[in-house]
């Protein structure tokens, strides 16, 4: 992980304690600026010593999650104050003015990245909420007006160790607390490794409503962040997470569907394989997945699809099915949101929350947990999905 981004980790570690040196410190002797440079040089040994692992996930995902949270406390604030620092020294020069109110301005960025680190830590992490939402269709049988689906993604449990386990304990009472018809997850159960969700197992296979847990595989669920060119050993823990669903009673569907049925009316839960862009696995076939005698294809039968990757849904679920609901995670949301916006709407339309094209809609949940334990503004979700009959 720290690998693929290791010079913009070292430029940020050690230009601001340059500048800082360069601006503050010079009067001061060999030995005290020494000791101001140890922390810098000592995240530098860190960033190294990361980098040259050959997970992309580490197998101790404490040494991770010590690095990234000594960045927030040590690097990025003199980041953010040597950039606030050095605008107003040069504010000073061009408009003559004696005092650089960017120093002040600096030491404030300080606070607040502290406070953002701790409360999104210690805090922020920890919360969730269960949202109600409902989605309207034409196309939607009689006999499932009101129908009620329990959406939760990103569960990532191998963060969810020691303290931070009860977040899992309380999600699942708290899903199994609305009695839904039908949960459905979709996608990154684990960060890299099925041995993490050995510890869960029993607690996941506690989800219980009417007609089952449905699933499918997120890009962290394929094993692909674990380093090394065995491919065997790839599809072996590939498997085994496969296995350890089906062992909790959950019904992981891989480019496949199953019928719900309510009298003689029927709708179709179909799990697409994780479907993304770039270097995530592009494995989901919509016509695949939506195939099989069991259903009358022809008339244009009601579609819940799932698929952990949301841009799958303007690239091929739109374009190749007549699905009316797809939900789908992945995103996180980016963990962060300040006053009610969140950054990542400027990079990606399909972030979080309900979207729709014409009658269409899709779904993104800003998932449970995260690989990294921090939440700032965007507190962990469950979604409550009631279905309704349309009338023209």
């Amino acid at each position: 992980m720290i690998a693929r981004q290791i010079l913009l980790y070292l430029f940020v570690i050690l230009l601001a304690d340059m500048y800082i040196d360069w601006r503050y410190l010079y009067r001061l002797r060999w030995w005290k600026r020494l000791l101001w440079w140890l922390p810098a040089l000592f995240m530098v040994g860190y960033t190294v010593k990361l980098a040259v692992a050959p997970d992309f996930v580490p197998q101790d995902m404490s040494e991770l999650n010590v690095f990234l949270f000594l960045m927030g406390l040590l690097v990025v604030p003199k980041a953010v104050f040597s950039i606030c620092a050095l605008c107003g020294h040069y504010y000073c020069k061009v408009f003559k003015k004696r005092y650089n109110y960017g120093v002040l301005v600096g030491l404030v960025g300080v606070l607040l990245v502290w406070f953002l680190l701790f409360y999104g830590s210690f805090v922020g992490f920890y919360q969730f909420t269960v949202k109600h939402v409902s989605y309207a269709s034409e196309d939607l049988p009689a006999a499932f007006d009101g129908y009620r689906i329990v959406h939760f993604s990103d569960a990532h449990v191998g963060t969810l160790t020691d303290q931070r386990r009860e977040i899992l304990e309380r999600a699942v009472d708290s899903i199994n607390a609305q009695h839904a018809d039908m949960i459905v997850f979709t996608g990154d159960l684990q960060n890299a490794r099925p041995q993490e969700l050995y510890p869960f197992r029993d607690l996941l296979a506690t989800l219980k409503a009417k007609d089952g847990v449905f699933s499918v595989l997120g890009n962290h669920d394929y094993a692909e962040y674990i380093g090394g060119d065995d491919a065997v050993e790839k599809v072996a823990n590939c498997r085994e997470t496969q296995s350890l669903e089906r062992q909790m009673g959950w019904t992981l569907l891989m480019n496949e569907h199953r019928v719900v049925t309510r009298g003689k009316d029927q709708i179709v839960v179909a799990g697409m394989e994780n479907d993304g862009e770039g270097r995530f696995p592009q494995l989901g076939h919509v016509k695949q997945t939506l195939s099989g005698k069991d259903v009358d294809w022809d008339k244009s039968p009601f579609i819940v699809m799932l698929e952990h990757d949301p841009s799958s849904w303007r690239r091929k679920i739109l374009p190749e099915s007549t699905a009316q609901l797809t939900l789908s995670g992945h995103t996180h949301g980016a963990q962060f949101s300040l006053f009610g916006w969140a950054p990542m709407s400027l990079f990606k339309k399909e972030w979080g929350g309900m979207l729709y094209d014409g009658a269409r809609a899709l779904y993104v949940s800003t998932g449970l947990g995260g690989l990294v334990p921090f939440r700032f503004g965007m507190p962990g979700e469950i979604v409550v999905i009631t279905l309704k009959k349309k009338t023209s």
